[in-house]
């Protein structure tokens, strides 16, 4: 048998605030989603200005993260035309994120979440995620 952390509310709330603090800082209202180990939405919020479209968009990127074990970004290198993951998009009846901004969240090398933004570019949607990572980590010490 084996022994796993599991994330709980308390930790979600740490890593929401976090989140959205850095999409603050960085003058982007975002959509930020938290999923448990399994890709189950654990908690979401919609930042006043974020896009609607970009709600399941954010959600899909955490389950994807956390189902996955690994990042949205990873897949999205891979997965162009006759790239070992290409396709993989569709999975999941259209779930699979493969753009960056959903991040896998471990502790001692096990998956206990997955957070995914959107509403920014890529890159601020990532930056976003991993700052609620770090918060989630600096708790942890």
């Amino acid at each position: 048998m084996k022994t796993v952390a599991k994330l709980t509310l308390d930790d979600a709330r740490i890593m929401m605030a976090a989140a959205e603090q850095k999409a603050q800082e960085i003058g982007v209202d975002m959509d930020i989603a938290i999923v448990d180990d399994g890709g189950n939405l654990l908690m979401f919020q919609r930042m006043d200005g974020a896009r609607i479209t970009s709600i399941q968009i954010a959600i899909d990127k955490a389950f994807t993260a956390a189902a996955a074990r690994k990042s949205t970004r990873a897949y999205g290198e891979t997965s162009g035309p006759g790239q070992p993951t290409f396709g993989l998009n569709v999975s999941h009846q259209g779930r699979f994120m493969i753009v960056a901004g959903g991040l896998p969240v471990f502790i001692n090398s096990d998956i206990v979440a997955g957070i995914g933004c959107s509403s920014g570019s890529p890159d601020q949607d990532e930056d976003v995620a991993q700052a609620g990572i770090d918060a989630l980590d600096a708790s942890l010490v």
